[in-house]
């Protein structure tokens, strides 16, 4: 039985773009296979290793390695092809269409559409009829637990579904290295953003941890070490693996991004600005090799963290021209929630960080990228959010009220496609939306209790791994509403508890700052405005509250 889901041809040719960018003088001819098989192979190195015991003929088991080892840095898209490559080569391999089911997955990322889980299904039937070792069958019940009525048992369950057949693989083959790898994700892919225990976060990054000991160079390992810990109270257990995981598969665009999660959680900027330079320089060398004049996915979420870790050293300038670059762009793949999110928070960020609310009032979705916005609400939302901001601190309550309509109108989209994830994060929104609007309105009890609603919705939720990190915090803004209502003890309060989940925020600190000088704790106002000048040293940073924390701290030496 064979199944041609791409030529030969197409796929050599597109596979030769990953040697591409190590050596643009290559132009290997079409018809010398086996001289295509050796580059490809020699750039494999570069992923990161694998042995996977499941691959099919030895003729092709250099390709399904590299095939692994890009599936466990999420490149999805050249993983897919891989494994197509390894079907063409032997029609009869069942595990290679096991391969391409995996490639569109994306356990971690956004659930996949009715034309991936068709696809998905096709290819799992296939494989179920192929002749295949015990374990290779394992393997394609595992997954087709995912696929299997996808039209009427929810992604969560499903996902759960799958977690559970790996456990019983994991059971059986505990030593097995890709087993457990995959047992791993797919227990973390099954956590629910709601349950703030973490136990299968922690779970699946300690069973990782034990096998990173044995298998240091293991992309996939590292890579799931890091998304068991994305998150403020376990991040410091993903420090030492972060920085490490770059120089495994140096070569993927994802793994050089990867490590920022961490960064991120910790507040460590500069590592986060390092990392997404060399992310997004590497996503940019593939897509001139893939679809010159275009831009790739991965090059853009990269943009979004440098975007969030600039602002976070005071960095305008070098924010904005991350925006003026997107801005510039004319072609954009593929079309996915990763440039819906980024495009919309990036304007978003940079206006309500800075405070620069006139601007915030009126800023636009960006139109260049041909991005049909009606299919993503929740993305939509961050930018109608920042519009409310803007238009309630320029006293304009009607502007604001018409912002906090479509955003409920969004979170009914959202609730209508059963997404309980995003509907939360636009309610969210609404709630402080609401709570500004009421504070505007002089009702100010009314409207901290309802920021404090806001606040514990937030504290709730785990962050989405699209997301650097809120568009302004809930625990921030509360900050600032009790600061507004001279209430500069309990703002401390707050702030103080936001850094904890969220250290070196620049608006965090500051907002700590000016709360601690209310209160007359000239200490802790030192300490915070001293971090503000520490946090901002390397960046030339022109914000004013920068002088505002030299002079206070040259008042109190005087």
């Amino acid at each position: 039985m064979k199944l041609r889901i791409l030529s030969l041809a197409f796929v050599l040719v597109t596979m030769i773009q990953i040697t591409a960018c190590k050596n643009k003088t290559l132009k290997p001819e079409l018809g010398s296979l086996d001289l295509l098989r050796g580059e490809l192979l020699l750039c494999g190195k570069e992923f990161g290793d694998v042995s996977f015991s499941e691959s099919c003929s030895p003729e092709t088991r250099q390709t399904f390695n590299l095939a692994i080892s890009l599936l466990h840095s999420f490149e999805y898209a050249e993983a897919e092809k891989a494994f197509v490559q390894v079907i063409d080569a032997d029609p009869e391999c069942a595990m290679a269409y096991w391969g391409v089911a995996m490639s569109i997955y994306h356990g971690l990322w956004a659930p996949p559409g009715d034309a991936v889980l068709k696809k998905g299904n096709k290819l799992l039937a296939i494989a179920q009829e192929l002749p295949k070792s015990k374990k290779a069958t394992q393997y394609i019940a595992a997954i087709s637990a995912f696929y299997t009525d996808w039209e009427t048992v929810d992604n969560q369950t499903r996902k759960t579904r799958y977690a559970q057949k790996m456990k019983e693989l994991f059971d059986e083959y505990d030593t097995d290295t890709e087993v457990t790898v995959f047992y791993a994700l797919a227990l973390r892919a099954s956590a629910a953003p709601t349950d703030k225990t973490y136990a299968k976060q922690k779970q699946a990054g300690k069973i990782l941890e034990l096998l990173f000991e044995k298998e240091p160079n293991h992309p996939g390992i590292a890579h799931y070490i890091i998304h068991s810990y994305d998150y403020a109270e376990l991040a410091e257990l993903g420090l030492v693996t972060a920085r490490r995981y770059a120089e495994i598969a140096p070569n993927s665009a994802h793994a050089q991004h990867m490590p920022s999660h961490i960064f991120t959680r910790l507040g460590l900027w500069e590592e986060s600005i390092q990392t997404n330079i060399n992310s997004a320089s590497s996503a940019m060398c593939y897509a001139e090799s893939t679809a010159p004049g275009a831009h790739w996915d991965q090059e853009v979420h990269a943009m979004g963290y440098l975007v969030y870790a600039h602002l976070q050293t005071g960095n305008n300038q070098l924010a904005k021209e991350q925006y003026n670059y997107l801005k510039s762009f004319e072609k954009i793949f593929p079309e996915s929630f990763v440039i819906a999110y980024t495009a919309a928070a990036i304007p978003a960020r940079i206006t309500v960080e800075n405070r620069n609310w006139k601007e915030a009032a009126t800023i636009e979705l960006p139109q260049n990228l041909g991005m049909d916005w009606k299919q993503f609400p929740w993305q939509v939302s961050l930018l109608h959010f920042a519009r409310a901001l803007g238009a309630i601190h320029t006293n304009d309550i009607e502007s604001a009220t018409t912002e906090l309509n479509i955003m409920i109108t969004l979170q009914n989209e959202l609730i209508a496609l059963e997404d309980a994830y995003k509907s939360n994060q636009v309610g969210i929104q609404i709630k402080t939306i609401e709570a500004w609007i009421q504070l505007h309105n002089g009702n100010e009890n009314e409207a901290i209790a309802l920021m404090k609603v806001a606040a514990d919705m937030e504290s709730k939720t785990s962050k989405h791994p699209v997301t650097p990190g809120e568009i302004l915090p809930a625990d921030e803004l509360l900050g600032d509403m009790l600061l507004a209502a001279n209430k500069p003890m309990e703002a401390l309060e707050v702030y103080s508890l936001n850094l904890k989940k969220r250290p070196n925020r620049f608006n965090g600190i500051y907002g700590a700052a000016k709360a601690a000088v209310q209160t007359g704790n000239k200490e802790k106002a030192l300490l915070y405005f001293n971090q503000l000048i520490l946090l901002t040293e390397k960046s030339n940073s022109d914000r004013p509250e920068i002088e505002e924390a030299k002079a206070y701290i040259t008042q109190q030496e005087v």
